[in-house]
């Protein structure tokens, strides 16, 4: 199945005193670095938000504009930095038939993108596949969508300025999504410190400043080496 990626990591961190939460760490990686791996064998791919300097060689970095204007604001900025790399490459690639769409908030989320990915082998015939959670509820952000019909409705959003704040939801509703139920657990998120502290998400070693420990201990969590937890529909 050949595919794009768009990772989102640049959400506000609100609920985690703005934390970012790619930085964060599960079983000694980064969330950032688990969504790359949830996104592994993607022809391209493009991380939006802050560029942290670490992306693997031939990753793409780029950036909502204006920065924190929302998921389907910077699922727009990842397919254009996508199309303008297939522009600028001497092969003149064509873009994939579909492009994953993940949250980097998802530590567990490689399993539900290999779900996705033998749904769409089976059967393509939908504008795009989303995962369900064993409990019904709908991840839009852990969604494998084929690009013509992503990039249209992004055309389209964008015409009638409604990119802005505004939600996947709204950005998809007039594709034919197909529910596709995922692994128990695999779409579980980090919103909040609870919400880490039951993933097992950490703040990382050597942190220092507003960023993890104070932000941690002002919200109770436990510090540094201690568990955290996760959950949203925000960029990052």
């Amino acid at each position: 199945m050949e595919f794009d990626a768009v990772i989102l990591s640049g959400g506000r961190s609100s609920r985690l005193g703005g934390v970012p939460k790619p930085g964060l760490m599960h079983d000694g990686a980064t969330l950032l670095e688990r969504a790359l791996q949830a996104a592994r064998g993607a022809a391209a791919v493009a991380v939006v938000g802050p560029d942290p300097g670490t992306l693997p060689e031939g990753v793409l970095s780029c950036r909502e504009d204006p920065p924190f204007a929302g998921p389907a604001a910077a699922i727009a900025a990842g397919l254009s930095a996508l199309e303008r790399h297939r522009g600028a490459d001497s092969r003149h690639l064509p873009a994939a038939p579909f492009t994953l769409v993940l949250a980097c908030d998802m530590p567990r989320a490689g399993a539900a993108v290999r779900t996705l990915l033998e749904a769409a082998g089976q059967d393509a015939s939908a504008d795009g596949l989303m995962a369900v959670a064993a409990d019904g509820r709908r991840q839009p952000l852990v969604g494998l969508y084929g690009t013509a019909a992503l990039e249209r409705s992004v055309t389209e959003a964008g015409q009638r300025g409604a990119l802005d704040n505004a939600s996947v939801f709204a950005l998809l509703a007039s594709l034919e999504v197909r529910e596709v139920p995922v692994p128990e657990g695999s779409t579980d998120d980090v919103d909040t410190w609870d919400d880490a502290s039951a993933l097992g998400v950490t703040v990382p070693p050597g942190s220092h400043g507003r960023d993890s420990h104070t932000a941690a201990s002002r919200h109770g969590a436990p510090q540094q080496n201690s568990t955290l937890e996760a959950s949203g529909e925000e960029p990052g």
